[in-house]
C-alpha cells in the first residue's frame, strides 16, 4: 500500500529551523536516517521510503504553508493515494514545546496550512500529527514567533521528537490511526 506523508513548512533558507517548519524538520530527519534524499518535483520535494511492505511518499510542499493543499491534492492524485492514507505533520501553537498529538481528523485549529489542505480536499478527515511549539510571545507577535528560529536546545530535542513522530507514522501505515494515536499521544520530555 502507498501512503502520503506531508511535512508542512516554508521553503527557503530564511525559514530553515523555524518553529513553523516542524514538518520539514521531521521529514529531513527521516530521509537522513533512511539514507534517501529529496528530489525537487512538481509542487514540492519528494522522497520515497519503505516500511514493512508499505511505500511512503514523503512530501515537503514548495507552495509555501498557506497553499499546501495544492501540493497535497496533486500528489494524492499522482500516486493514487486515498484520503485515509494521508498524514500531515505540522507545528501547533496550542501545545507546549515537545508535545506531540496525533488525530484522525478534525479542525484546522487556526493553522493556515491545514486550513488550505481541508479547503482543497473538501474534507478535514485526514490524519495529522501536531508538534507543539508553545505560545511564548507577546500579543500581536504571533507571526514573528512562529517564523522565529528554534533555540539550540530545542533543535537538539527535535532529534528525539522526530524519532517519535516517524515511529507514529510507521504505526499509522502498519496498524492504523487508532493504534498509532495510543502510542504517539504522550508528552515528550521538555
Amino acid at each position: 500500500m502507498n501512503y502520503l506523508v506531508v511535512g508542512l513548512g516554508n521553503i527557503g533558507p530564511e525559514y530553515e529551523n523555524t518553529r513553523h517548519n516542524m514538518g520539514f524538520i521531521v521529514l529531513d530527519a527521516w530521509a537522513k536516517a533512511s539514507d534517501t534524499v529529496f528530489s525537487p518535483d512538481r509542487y514540492g520535494s519528494v522522497a520515497e521510503v519503505s516500511h514493512r511492505g508499505h511505500k511512503l511518499t514523503l512530501l515537503k510542499p514548495s507552495t509555501f504553508m498557506n497553499l499546501s493543499g495544492k501540493a497535497v491534492r496533486y500528489w494524492m492524485q499522482e500516486k493514487k493515494i486515498p484520503l485515509e492514507r494521508v498524514i500531515v505533520i505540522c507545528d501547533d501553537l496550542n501545545l507546549p514545546f515537545g508535545s506531540v498529538r496525533m488525530r484522525a481528523g478534525g479542525s484546522d485549529g487556526g493553522h493556515n496550512g491545514l486550513k488550505n489542505i481541508a479547503e482543497l480536499l473538501g474534507s478535514q478527515e485526514y490524519a495529522r500529527i501536531r508538534i507543539g511549539i508553545g505560545n511564548d510571545y507577546a500579543r500581536g507577535d504571533q507571526i514573528d514567533f512562529v517564523l522565529g528560529k528554534l533555540s539550540e536546545d530545542q533543535l537538539k530535542q527535535m532529534a528525539e521528537i522526530s524519532v517519535k513522530v516517524i515511529e507514529g507514522v510507521k504505526l499509522f501505515a502498519t496498524d492504523g490511526v487508532s493504534r498509532a494515536m495510543n502510542t504517539v499521544n504522550t508528552k515528550t520530555r521538555q
